[in-house]
């Protein structure tokens, strides 16, 4: 693929891994955190909020990183979340979303409005994604761990921006992680591609008109990664590619084959390697909230759940219950935000603020609605 820059590439799988993060926008500002970082640091180029690490030291046990303030993650992979141009208001799908460094980036530049759901297949890959996306404060959230065929019965045209950052064979990790190698042996290119390309129709069902679709790897496999795109344009005549301006993206280079993708080589900038396509579906649809997806209950029927929703509002719960519900009121008020009732939500004994346009009752198996503000339990807030 690289032919005369080839040799230059391999040079570069001698060198250190260049380290890096990404600051938190949703928690603190540049100029902020500037004032304040503790450790030695150089602006990445193409990422606004983003910093080389110039030193050792250990930015995983500092208290701002539990803090929130930031998310260690390496300079390419920064990329995807921040050439998906998330504005707030956004319903915004992440559907391979686990460890969270892409979904939290995602969540913080929608600045509380809209709502981001965040999905792994993996439960146990899921609860670190949960536990990352609350460091970074965000609570316009729903956390899933479904197949993306589930959420598409759920979902239909629902969201203006989808990120797919596929499972894929790693071979832009082989610098970072031996065990990639290892892993790309057995289970290559020819092994994710069919995999890649089910994912990404699953997508485009969930994408609505006018809506965008970002599609990256961490591969160089033109079969994982151009023929995919390729594919997806041919099967789905509603989707168009979206060049990027790749003088953005000091060292980034076109795709090959395919113009108008990018492609990171460590060869050629600090970082790994990386694959990037962003894609339009056709034919402008309306910015106006989405209707709430579930089961809406038929006239005289509660909604499922709905009937535990209901306590929070004070109606049909017992005396016990209406001192737990005192405490609850009394602590919103002491906070400095206003809250909307109808968001509150109980299930079993945690209360939760749900995203603006999510309906309760799905069936499907999450991990986290929305903001959790704590437990009414034996009548005590």
């Amino acid at each position: 693929l690289l032919q005369e820059e080839y040799e230059a590439y391999k040079e570069s799988l001698g060198l250190p891994i260049q380290q890096g993060y990404r600051i938190n926008t949703g928690k603190i500002s540049k100029e902020e955190w500037e004032k304040i970082a503790p450790f030695s640091a150089k602006e990445v180029p193409w990422i606004e909020n983003g910093y080389f690490l110039l030193d050792d030291f250990r930015a995983s046990r500092h208290p701002y990183y539990f803090a929130g303030l930031y998310y260690l993650q390496e300079p390419s992979a920064m990329t995807p979340a921040n050439r998906l141009n998330v504005e707030p208001g956004d319903f915004v799908l992440d559907l391979c979303a686990a460890p969270g460094g892409k979904a939290t980036e995602l969540g913080s530049r929608l600045k509380g409005k809209g709502m981001l759901v965040a999905n792994d297949i993996s439960n146990s890959r899921a609860k670190a994604l949960l536990k990352n996306l609350e460091l970074a404060g965000i609570a316009n959230l729903y956390v899933t761990s479904e197949e993306p065929a589930k959420l598409c019965q759920n979902f239909p045209e629902f969201f203006d921006k989808i990120l797919v950052d596929a499972p894929c064979s790693g071979e832009g990790m082989f610098r970072r992680d031996d065990d990639m190698v290892k892993d790309w042996t057995s289970r290559g290119p020819e092994y994710y591609s069919p995999i890649q390309r089910r994912i990404l129709e699953q997508a485009v069902a969930m994408l609505k008109p006018g809506g965008m679709l970002l599609y990256s790897t961490c591969t160089f496999s033109r079969l994982e990664d151009e023929d995919n795109v390729n594919f997806l344009l041919e099967s789905h005549p509603e989707m168009e590619l979206v060049p990027f301006n790749l003088a953005s993206v000091p060292g980034s280079a076109d795709g090959i084959g395919l113009n108008g993708c990018m492609r990171l080589f460590p060869h050629r900038m600090k970082g790994e390697g990386h694959f990037l396509a962003l894609l339009r579906k056709k034919s402008e649809g309306s910015k106006k909230i989405p209707t709430p997806v579930g089961h809406p209950a038929k006239p005289g029927e509660r909604h499922p759940n709905r009937a535990e929703s209901r306590k929070i509002q004070g109606k049909k719960s017992s005396a016990s219950e209406d001192t737990g519900l005192r405490e609850l009121e009394a602590f919103l008020r002491s906070c400095r935000i206003s809250w909307e009732k109808e968001r509150m939500f109980l299930h079993q004994e945690h209360v939760y603020y749900l995203p603006c346009g999510l309906e309760t009752g799905l069936p499907l198996r999450f991990l986290r609605t929305g903001l959790l503000i704590g437990e009414l339990k034996k009548g005590r807030f």
